[in-house]
């Protein structure tokens, strides 16, 4: 049996693509760090083996120039990262002004090259999608967190500001960006509050960091933050989807789709307590991509390094309409058994976690708290 996925809508480019790196593979943030797992090299390799990923489809990221980067980030900052690389370590003055060498943002051997590559990929994104309407797919890209002068919440650069930057300088004025990272994009958030031509939707955890993104805050009248209770499940997205997020994005008109699949909103996601399935997030994009003639689709946060490379290569097959299978090939299974969590004593996954691509629902009843949040965003 295979999971059909609906056809490209009219308007998107017939030829989707995949912008990845190997420099993915095999780079990790430290033993003791979450992004020690692998993720957007098991992507990679997952689409390879279901014969999603031709080469007509796939384009290697560039690494960003200091000097593109300099679009949002500031040029001390940029030049701390790449001082950083090169001596291995910082001084107790970077630490303290740029936020380098701390538990979230460690020093480690790509500390530059890695992060420049992910802002590189989506601004080449963003220039692709502003010559010709389309869909293309970043899971290195998605780093929200990231300060204009410091490194946040795992986030070095922040490429989904330098993304979006990119399109408005080719003329785009009315730009969506959906976040449903279990984090609240305080970065996206900083960077265009108060722009009328940035429409900002985030979906994430209450109660968690960075604690900023509450009902009330409208950034500017530029943003709909929705913090969810723990537990969050497939019935509640499909709630605030229909009554938060297509409507407000229906009614924006967007030139373009920025969306941000980070994949710690899944149940088995070590840093939330969110509940959702994978096929939530494919409900969400489905409906989504009809609403504007240019997607950029992001990958973000997300820890469970099963959980996500099975999400974003669900992802990926739909945007290139592939048909989903209910069981994964044994090629496919063997990439995910070659994941471990890298240390730290977690459990093994669930055995349906290597042989499936897609979760079973994870349907529940919507809460009055959600019902009651999403009416008092209606009203705005």
């Amino acid at each position: 049996m295979m999971l059909s996925q609906p056809p490209a809508p009219a308007g998107l480019a017939a030829v989707p693509l995949f912008v990845g790196s190997d420099i993915y593979r095999g780079s990790s943030y430290g033993l003791h760090h979450p992004l020690r797992i692998p993720r957007v090299s098991t992507v990679m390799d997952l689409s390879r083996v279901l014969g999603w990923l031709p080469t007509d489809r796939f384009r290697s990221s560039p690494r960003a120039k200091p000097a593109a980067l300099t679009l949002w980030h500031e040029p001390a900052y940029v030049a701390a990262l790449q001082e950083a690389e090169r001596l291995g370590a910082v001084s107790p003055e970077m630490r303290e002004r740029f936020h380098l060498g701390t538990l979230s943002n460690p020093v480690f051997p790509e500390i530059y090259r890695r992060p420049a590559t992910g802002a590189g990929g989506t601004m080449l994104a963003a220039e692709l999608l502003s010559r010709n309407p389309g869909v293309i797919h970043v899971p290195g890209g998605g780093t929200h967190h990231g300060l204009p002068g410091r490194a946040n919440g795992f986030c070095y650069l922040n490429d989904v500001v330098l993304g979006i930057k990119v399109l408005q300088r080719a003329g785009l004025s009315r730009i969506a960006y959906v976040d449903l990272d279990a984090h609240h994009c305080d970065g996206v958030e900083l960077a265009f509050a108060g722009d009328p031509g940035v429409r900002m939707i985030s979906v994430h955890e209450e109660g968690r960091w960075p604690f900023t993104g509450g009902l009330d805050d409208t950034g500017g009248g530029s943003a709909f933050n929705l913090p969810v209770p723990r537990g969050y499940n497939d019935s509640e997205a499909r709630a605030v989807l229909h009554g938060l997020i297509l409507p407000r994005v229906e009614e924006f008109r967007p030139e373009a789709l920025v969306m941000q699949c980070g994949a710690d909103s899944l149940l088995e996601d070590p840093l939330s307590r969110l509940a959702l399935s994978n096929l939530a997030y494919l409900e969400a994009l489905s409906a989504l991509l009809p609403l504007a003639p240019r997607v950029l689709v992001l990958g973000g946060g997300g820890y469970n390094p099963w959980s996500v490379g099975r999400l974003w290569t669900a992802i990926w097959g739909t945007l290139a309409g592939c048909e989903l299978p209910e069981r994964l090939p044994v090629a496919a299974q063997a990439v995910l058994e070659g994941l471990s969590w890298g240390g730290g004593g977690r459990p093994a996954p669930e055995p349906a976690m290597l042989t499936t691509l897609i979760d079973p629902p994870r349907e529940g009843p919507v809460r009055p708290e959600i019902r009651d949040r999403l009416a008092r965003l209606a009203r705005r």
